[in-house]
């Protein structure tokens, strides 16, 4: 079992695959940490040796990458920040709207709170009780 950064990373997935499980590492850094360890990207997690996993812990903890919880509070800082100023993509922060200028009329239902769950058909009738 690999763990790398505090995740348990997938057995079956490839090592280029499982290390993008670990919050700030994607597809283009995942290639570049295993050229930069010599790791081949076809191998599966649980292949890996014990050298192997020790090489590619110390390459992610030297390689001064922002990931996992380091990451999320630098994230949650700068969203902070921007309720603070008011800004308005502060503002649709707090609301939890869409922030770039995404269309809400048709789209995010969810997040509104406008749920249609079935669709009618024809026109709706009044019925007393």
């Amino acid at each position: 079992m690999a763990r790398i950064a505090g995740v348990t990373l997938p057995k079956e997935k490839r090592i280029e695959i499982a290390l993008m499980y670990i919050f700030g590492i994607g597809p283009t850094l995942s290639k570049n940490i295993l050229r930069q360890t010599g790791v081949h990207p076809d191998k599966r997690t649980k292949d890996l040796t014990l050298e192997e996993v020790n090489t590619l812990r110390e390459a992610i903890e030297k390689g001064e990458y922002t990931i996992e919880g380091e990451l999320r509070r630098e994230i949650y800082g700068h969203v902070k920040r921007l309720r603070d100023i008011g800004s308005y993509r502060g503002m649709r922060h707090a609301k939890r709207l869409p922030v770039r200028g995404q269309r809400t009329r048709t789209n995010s239902r969810t997040i509104r709170g406008n749920v249609r769950r079935t669709t009618l058909s024809g026109r709706r009738t009044l019925e007393k009780t």
